[in-house]
């Protein structure tokens, strides 16, 4: 009798094992689908404000758009690596802007989450608060981070999606032109389509002080839809990373050494009026391990 148990116990587990493993793939499936050659339309919107001044003037509502390629960097077991590029211009003159990145790691235990003041607190999980999940690594144009939230991807009724709250530093379309708040608490979904995929937000612009509650000045929607279309459409995007593929990988390189410390992280918003993507970008002055090593190390606070 006890053997049986024993046997079942084994076969039970092993059952469990295999559907943990499909549901594995299953993830990854979702996640490289997000690769490829799209049209894109990003929409976003203020909906409500709880300024307590009446002259308070919300944000313009924000559409815009392009030919974006997503390039599958890196693809292991537990870390998926994509990067964005953005294709502008006339067909005559197309230009490619390196835009973000996403990094996905399966059962991550270190979190970096944004305080404010261009600050990231480090943050150490336990293995069972994120078994099974995946954690969604967002970095800026100069692969410095942005944002990162935890959770578990879903697959029911035929729909395969992440959702995840995090904070982040104001976006680019609000950081120039708005200083009533610092903080953009974002509550982000990915959800694959079946001719692409959307990125929905739905997000908090926050006043955060120190020793102070948090008090939300506005929300506001994001709604981003991913097309996809003829990699020939990419073809300059394609091309841009091909050629520089090689000196981005030492960008990354330089940040894995600086997150491999697992320390709080402030990073300086500009050097000679110019931030650390205006140096990054420039592919003359900055190729080597050396001069990128040495521009990303005065960013960083002491």
């Amino acid at each position: 009798m006890r053997s049986k148990l024993v046997v079942t116990a084994l076969a039970l587990a092993g059952s469990l094992s295999l559907t943990a493993q499909d549901k594995k793939t299953q993830d990854k499936k979702a996640i490289k689908d997000m690769c490829g050659c799209y049209e894109v339309k990003f929409n976003f919107a203020e909906t409500f404000n709880y300024a307590n001044d009446s002259t308070y003037m919300p944000s313009a509502d924000k559409h815009s758009g392009g030919i974006e390629w997503v390039e599958l960097v890196e693809d292991s077991d537990n870390k998926i690596v994509m990067q964005h590029l953005l294709v502008v211009g006339p067909p005559q003159a197309k230009q490619v802007v390196k835009h973000w990145r996403q990094d996905w790691i399966y059962e991550n235990t270190d979190l970096y989450t944004y305080d404010h003041g261009n600050k990231w607190t480090y943050t150490s999980l336990t293995p069972e608060a994120v078994k099974g999940q995946w954690t969604q690594k967002v970095f800026q144009v100069d692969d410095s981070p942005r944002y990162e939230g935890t959770a578990s991807w879903v697959h029911v009724d035929g729909k395969s999606y992440w959702e995840s709250k995090a904070d982040a530093p104001l976006p680019r379309r609000e950081f120039s032109i708005r200083k009533d708040y610092n903080v953009t608490s974002r509550l982000n979904r990915h959800e694959i389509t079946p001719n692409g995929w959307v990125h929905e937000q739905d997000n908090q612009k926050v006043i955060r002080k120190a020793d102070a509650e948090d008090q939300v000045l506005a929300e506001e929607k994001g709604y981003n839809t991913y097309t996809k279309v003829d990699s020939s459409k990419c073809k300059a995007a394609i091309d841009y990373w091909a050629a520089h593929a090689e000196k981005w990988a030492k960008v990354r390189s330089k940040w894995e050494t600086v997150f491999a410390k697992k320390q709080d992280l402030l990073l300086r918003k500009s050097l000679d009026d110019k931030p650390l993507f205006h140096y990054l970008l420039d592919n003359e002055a900055y190729s080597d391990k050396e001069s990128i090593d040495e521009v990303i190390d005065t960013f960083i606070g002491k």
